[in-house]
């Protein structure tokens, strides 16, 4: 069966529908509570890169399961409609698909960062290890 619209088409297509942020902004609110980045790459990109301090980890193919209040595996942060979720991946092919899913199920309060991971490393913005994430974590009041 032939693919009739690849992942190029529909990253394009995603990308003309949301909202991008730089890493320069998504940098700047680090610290707003108003701001919750959602890193969604899976767990072996985070125990191999680090993440982002303060993020969210919210592995893609159980996001929408996340969100949806309807569902058995609901979180309520993603309740909170005071806050922007600004999510990235490795390169902002995923993040731009997850987040127009997201625009779909009826989010308003989403973005994504543009070029992902690998743009915030390459900026020199700050990154921290799985494990430093997990002890910051435990620390960190709950939202």
């Amino acid at each position: 069966m032939p693919i009739i619209k690849g992942f190029k088409a529909l990253v394009d297509e995603a990308m003309t529908q949301v909202t991008t942020h730089s890493v320069e902004e998504v940098r700047s609110w680090l610290n707003d509570p108003a701001v919750q980045i959602v890193d969604i790459r899976d767990v072996r990109e985070l125990e191999r890169e680090g993440t982002v301090p303060g993020a969210l980890l919210a592995p893609r193919g159980m996001l929408e399961f996340w969100v949806d209040p309807e569902s058995p595996y609901f979180k309520p942060v993603f309740a909170d409609e005071g806050k922007t979720f600004v999510l990235f991946c490795g390169a902002g092919w995923r993040s731009a698909l997850a987040t127009k899913t997201l625009m779909d199920m009826g989010m308003t309060n989403v973005a994504h960062i543009d070029g992902g991971f690998a743009a915030w490393k390459h900026a020199d913005a700050p990154v921290v290890t799985l494990a430093q994430h997990k002890a910051e974590s435990a620390v960190r009041p709950k939202s």
